[in-house]
């Protein structure tokens, strides 16, 4: 299971205290205390994998390591190791404690989201011409305690929508190295598959029902991926009974969620072509060309209606070239 969507609470590393010591060597008398280590820092760091958000199911707490004390002999604690987690690219961290948001979108970019305590002082610190053998010491800053929300949103330049069974499985596993399932029934995408056509990366996004944006079903956890997606490829399949029912479904879903999706480039796809009859599939494709004109029959058993799908894909790579 995918998990997108976690809340987890986030804690630096506390900074130590400094020592109260003196010299034990003989003819060099006065403070030798060392001050405290920093505490770690909390980072996050954008990966490629997209389950990564899974680590954080059951460990919603996760802290980094405490500043060392001062030690004696002039010796300074160690600073705290850094906590570095891992998050997929596309993940949006969102502060609830401040109202801060954060977005990770390079696999290897790195962000400090917890400042660790600052060590405090050990008595050689506070050494004077007046305070020779000073006592006095400091107690380590606390570090940064917040609570997060961490969003996952895919970054890909293709999105594949369409209700349960369109296809989009069939299709992204024949364009691309994916091995996502498929099967013919509702709901077979439990979460979003991925593939890369040369560079550009194609996310299969789960079906989509009726009622998605209100919470229904599955896909109201999915609609937030298509936000990032440049280009959308709709699948209708041609053994629906009612192809233009099924189109504005996805569309209205789309505009309810956020109305921006509207606007972005929509190729039509008319799948599951080999399972009608000729006369029929040229009545549906008139009938969706009233609806999109970019409408094309697509079948994973035709190779030549999945070069025309492979022609597009070429073009938005010389588009974002340009």
């Amino acid at each position: 299971m995918l998990i997108d969507d976690v809340v987890i609470k986030v804690s630096s590393g506390r900074g130590g205290r400094g020592a109260v010591a003196f010299n034990k060597n003989m003819k060099s008398l006065g403070p030798a205390g060392g001050s405290g280590g920093n505490g770690g820092n909390v980072i996050v760091e954008g990966a490629s994998d997209l389950g990564l958000l899974s680590q954080f199911r059951y460990k919603k707490d996760v802290s980094a390591e405490n500043g060392e004390p001062g030690k004696p002999q002039f010796n300074d604690g160690h600073t705290g190791v850094d906590l570095i987690l891992k998050v997929p690219v596309g993940t949006i961290l969102h502060n609830m404690t401040t109202g801060a948001d954060y977005e990770i979108v390079k696999i290897g970019e790195r962000i400090t989201i917890a400042k660790g305590g600052k060590g405090g002082k050990g008595n050689l610190q506070f050494k004077s011409s007046t305070n020779t053998s000073p006592t006095q010491y400091q107690n380590g800053t606390p570090g940064e305690e917040f609570m997060f929300r961490l969003e996952l949103k895919l970054i890909a330049d293709v999105g594949i929508i369409g209700l349960p069974s369109a296809g989009k499985s069939s299709l992204l596993n024949e364009i691309t190295n994916a091995q996502s399932k498929v099967g013919n029934y509702p709901f077979t995408t439990l979460e979003p598959n991925l593939g890369v056509y040369y560079e550009l990366i194609l996310a299969d996004i789960p079906g989509l029902i009726e009622g998605s944006s209100e919470g229904k079903g599955l896909g109201d956890r999915f609609l937030r991926h298509i936000e990032r997606t440049e280009i959308l490829f709709h699948l209708v399949p041609a053994d629906s009974t009612d192809l233009a029912h099924d189109y504005a479904i996805i569309r209205k879903e789309l505009g309810a969620h956020n109305p921006a999706l509207l606007a972005k480039k929509e190729y039509l796809f008319l799948s599951k072509s080999d399972t009608v009859a000729e006369p029929e599939l040229n009545e549906k494709l008139a009938l969706l060309k009233k609806l999109n004109p970019t409408v094309t029959p697509i079948s994973v058993y035709n190779w030549e209606s999945l070069d025309g799908v492979k022609r597009i894909l070429n073009e938005v790579i010389k588009q974002k070239k340009v």
